[in-house]
């Protein structure tokens, strides 16, 4: 199974261009005000319409009121939305568009609970930042902890980077990896290098898949 790439924490349309370039599924664009990856609505719509066909665009937002949200999914128009706090199912489902739950994996987190409460989540972010806190601190956590039988897509977040995303792919086999500090110069602005090191990681563990 290949496994599919989303960049996070994207500011740029540049760096979002270049994700694509490099081979990148899904982009990630942080509308909570307390991150310093946030950006405002205007610059994510400029974001999201860049992005060429078959990448999806992904906000990211983390206890937010329910009309800011709205407010965001409307100026943007995003393919996804990615809770990442402790909002419950029926915040999640009240927006009309599909979205995926992060679970901070640095607690007591039980994957499958979680998946039985989200019931229409398309997939299930695990981060390595403690539950209902902001992700994007570059923590990984203890991998063997990934549930092998969930029944929807398993996003492995939390300090991946060009070093280590090889052993992570070649023990999880996820459907998707996701970053944002491993491959940046500072918060919000991604280091071209460090992203082409990663891709060519990704790759390299999708051809020997062996650990």
């Amino acid at each position: 199974m290949r496994t599919r790439v989303k960049i996070c924490g994207i500011t740029r349309v540049e760096d979002a261009l270049l994700a694509c370039a490099l081979g990148a599924d899904a982009i990630g664009i942080v509308l909570t005000p307390t991150s310093p990856r946030c950006v405002p609505i205007k610059r994510a719509r400029a974001i999201r319409d860049a992005l060429p066909a078959f990448v999806t665009a992904v906000v990211l937002t983390h206890g937010l009121p329910a009309d800011r949200v709205r407010e965001i999914i409307a100026g943007v128009r995003p393919d996804l939305v990615q809770f990442h706090g402790l909002e419950d199912a029926a915040f999640c489902e009240s927006f009309g568009v599909r979205y995926i739950k992060a679970l901070g994996m640095a607690g007591s987190v039980d994957v499958q609970a979680a998946a039985n409460r989200h019931q229409h989540a398309v997939g299930f972010v695990l981060d390595g930042h403690p539950p209902g806190e902001q992700g994007g601190r570059g923590k990984t956590f203890d991998w063997s902890r990934v549930p092998r039988d969930l029944d929807r897509p398993v996003i492995l977040a939390g300090g991946l980077n060009p070093d280590n995303v090889g052993r992570a792919i070649r023990a999880v086999h996820p459907w998707a990896v996701d970053l944002a500090s491993g491959v940046e110069a500072s918060p919000g602005i991604k280091d071209a290098a460090k992203m082409r090191a990663f891709f060519a990681a990704v790759a390299a563990a999708q051809a020997d898949p062996q650990p």
